[in-house]
């Protein structure tokens, strides 16, 4: 079967991007792991490796600058819907996300985004609950001390391409 075409989402500002230069290294029924380079690069952000958790409702990422060095992992709370018919999945960033440095601090980002969406209507209780519980999920998983398990499939698929085993 033919690699699944992949777009993201962005509800602020609204905007939907096919991820064409994006590169699947691995994919199977809940995880996709992609390469990419930053569709509008910035002073510091050049290039990336994203793993979609499709069970889990987060994206984790890893931000490096053009020398490739790390900036930090970057997880983004998403849902995702797939089209079979054109074998495409969208996946839609419901605003928080959570920066893990290499010194090991954690920052939680973007939440006044939440509230401003769900105050104007741009997403609903219905949406932001699964997101809610997402980000708790991966919240627990990070102050538990597993997020490095995470990290190790990560970098070993980055690596080694599909390679899992």
């Amino acid at each position: 079967m033919d690699k699944p075409k992949l777009y993201r989402k962005r509800i602020i500002p609204d905007e939907i991007i096919l991820l064409d230069k994006d590169e699947i290294l691995y994919s199977d029924e809940s995880r996709i792991v992609t390469r990419w380079t930053a569709i509008r690069p910035k002073k510091i952000l050049h290039h990336g490796c994203s793993c979609y958790f499709l069970d889990e409702g987060f994206k984790v990422s890893k931000f490096y600058r053009e020398d490739g060095t790390l900036i930090y992992w970057y997880c983004d709370i998403i849902n995702h819907s797939f089209d079979p018919v054109e074998n495409s999945y969208v996946f839609t960033d419901l605003l928080a996300d959570v920066l893990i440095y290499p010194d090991g601090r954690v920052e939680v980002v973007d939440v006044g985004e939440i509230a401003d969406a769900l105050t104007d209507g741009t997403l609903t209780v219905d949406e932001m609950i699964p997101a809610l519980r997402s980000l708790d999920k991966l919240l627990a998983i990070i102050y538990s001390g597993k997020f490095s398990e995470i990290q190790d499939m990560i970098n070993k698929i980055e690596k080694d391409g599909n390679a899992l085993e």
